[in-house]
C-alpha cells in the first residue's frame, strides 16, 4: 500500500511540473493598440491609473454609482476592429457592478446616471489571458455605455 501511495505521489509530483504555456503580458501590446484607435477615430479619451481609457459622450446629471451599486447599462460590446462580441437591447440590462469585469466596475463609476461614453478596457481589466466564449484571451475591449439608472 506504501509503494501505490508513493508512486501516486510520484506521478502527481511529476505531472504539477512546468508546462510548455506561459502566461503573456498583454499590457504593451493593448495600450499600444488602444491609443492607436483613439488616434484612427479621434476621441477624446482620458487614462485612469490602471489602464482603462474612457469616453465621456454625455457626463448625465443624475448620482454617480459606486463600485458596488447595481446598475442598468445599455451597451454594445466590439473589438478595435469594429467586430461586435455583445450588445444588450436598448431598455439595458442589470447587474451589479461587484460582479462584472474590473473595467465596468471602475468604468461605469465615471458617468453619472443618465450619461453615456466609451471604455476602452485593456485585457487585464477584462477577461485577462483567458479565452471567454467569444473573446480572445489578451482582447483589447470596447463598450459603448449609457448608464440608464442605479437601481
Amino acid at each position: 500500500m506504501k509503494r501505490i501511495l508513493f508512486s501516486l505521489a510520484i506521478v502527481l509530483f511529476f505531472s504539477c511540473g512546468d508546462d510548455d504555456s506561459k502566461i503573456v503580458d498583454y499590457t504593451t501590446q493593448n495600450e499600444e493598440e488602444i491609443v492607436a484607435y483613439i488616434a484612427a477615430n479621434n476621441l477624446n479619451a482620458t487614462r485612469s491609473s490602471t489602464g482603462l481609457y474612457y469616453v465621456i459622450n454625455e457626463q448625465g446629471t443624475g448620482d454617480i454609482p459606486t463600485t458596488s451599486s447595481n446598475v442598468t447599462v445599455a451597451y454594445k460590446g466590439y473589438f478595435t476592429n469594429g467586430s461586435v462580441f455583445d450588445q444588450s437591447d436598448s431598455d439595458g440590462i442589470s447587474f451589479g457592478l461587484d460582479r462584472v469585469i474590473k473595467g465596468w466596475t471602475e468604468g461605469i463609476t465615471y458617468f453619472n446616471e443618465g450619461g453615456s461614453g466609451i471604455l476602452l478596457v485593456p485585457s487585464h481589466l477584462g477577461y485577462g489571458n483567458t479565452d471567454n466564449r467569444s473573446i480572445p484571451g489578451g482582447s483589447v475591449l470596447i463598450f459603448d455605455v449609457n448608464l440608464i439608472s442605479i437601481n
